[in-house]
């Protein structure tokens, strides 16, 4: 018998146990072509998502896959959190096949940004990660925009083989297949899209002629993003979905800010100058003074200062914190899968709150 694959997230079909990838009651085969297992029924119709038992390692091995393959790669990023999305050993993964860096979600960035900057600026993000890319676009799927022209890179470099979309979970993987194919066949829905982490499950193969075809694959979990330590409904908060307004804060030495209760920047040392903070306009800001911090984040964790809320502290990871010293250059202070806090370069030692496992980190100023 012919083995059924999941449509939704690549997964072979299977009847016998609910907990794996790809289950589907025996009742439910055949009353109906579309092929889905419960798991995508439910995110499709119901905009619920269920746990399966995929370990990260899964998700790698059949990553690495591809580097025993002919054909060219996608490697999709999100540009609101570059560092959270960046797969590093991409390279080693899928072998020595050309490479075009993909920037997702452009429309979330302000529109002063200067695009060729940007472009020039993942370029060398790449290169630091010891990854010569082909090219780069700027996209974004949800809005078609960039969509052409990235369309027309992807058929002059493929030359009749196979294309593999390569992404980190919640990067905009199955939305940005989804405008591919619409934009080039006119079919809506080609795969199931979601909010949330890992929806695809194994690869899912779109014909893209008769002799080759565009694989959807995996999103490979990275553990350092925020995105794996809050609920459903959390992570639609502090997700964005349209243009960040930045926000500027003018702090003074001895000052704080908290990004919802999920981090916390303490401003220790340095002249008075703008923070300017680019996180989900859904997600709540606080200042207060640095002496006051600790007894504030006490008292108002999961009420005043949320997410996460009252019912998912307990499970919620412990801060750690990280020092970074600010001279000379703008610099990005970045919590991955969350946002980032950008520094003028005027001198300035500043100490970062962030879950344990959800290291921050600096770069050079993104915009």
């Amino acid at each position: 018998m012919e083995e059924l694959i999941c449509q939704g997230c690549g997964a072979p079909i299977q009847t016998e146990d609910a907990s794996l990838p790809g289950y589907i009651p025996a009742s439910a085969l055949g009353k109906s072509d579309e092929v889905i297992c419960k798991r995508c029924f439910r995110l499709k119709h119901y905009n619920e998502v269920q746990d399966v038992a995929v370990t990260d390692d899964d998700f790698f091995t059949l990553i690495s896959e591809i580097s025993n393959k002919e054909g060219i790669v996608i490697k999709l990023v999100d540009i609101f959190d570059f560092n959270g999305s960046f797969i590093g050993s991409i390279k080693r993964l899928v072998g020595d096949k050309p490479i075009i860096l993909v920037g997702n979600k452009v429309d979330l960035l302000p529109k002063s940004t200067n695009h060729d900057r940007l472009k020039q600026w993942l370029r060398g993000a790449a290169k630091e990660y010891g990854i010569k890319v082909a090219d780069v676009h700027l996209i974004s799927a949800k809005r078609g925009i960039g969509m052409p022209e990235l369309e027309e890179s992807i058929q002059e470099l493929r030359a009749g083989k196979d294309v593999y979309v390569v992404g980190s979970t919640n990067v905009g993987k199955s939305t940005f297949i989804n405008a591919l194919i619409k934009h080039s066949t006119g079919i809506n829905d080609a795969i199931t899209t979601s909010y949330y982490p890992g929806t695809t499950l194994g690869f899912i193969d779109i014909p893209l002629d008769e002799r080759s075809s565009l694989f959807d694959t995996p999103g490979i979990v990275n553990r350092q993003q925020i995105a794996h330590y809050v609920t459903d409904k959390d992570l639609k908060t502090i997700t964005p979905n349209k243009e960040i307004k930045a926000r500027i804060y003018q702090l003074n030495d001895g000052q704080t800010l908290f990004i919802g209760g999920l981090a916390r920047i303490d401003f220790e040392k340095g002249t008075r100058q703008p923070f300017v903070c680019y996180f989900s306009n859904a997600l709540d800001i606080h200042r207060t003074k640095l002496e006051n911090a600790d007894a504030l984040y006490e008292r108002q964790k999961g009420e005043l200062l949320t997410p996460p809320h009252n019912e998912q502290l307990e499970h919620f990871p412990s801060f750690q914190k990280t020092t970074f010293k600010i001279k000379e250059q703008k610099t990005d202070i970045v919590i991955p899968g969350l946002g980032w806090v950008t520094l003028s370069g005027e001198p300035a030692s500043v100490t970062v709150h962030t879950p344990e496992g959800v290291p921050a980190t600096i770069r050079r100023s993104l915009i």
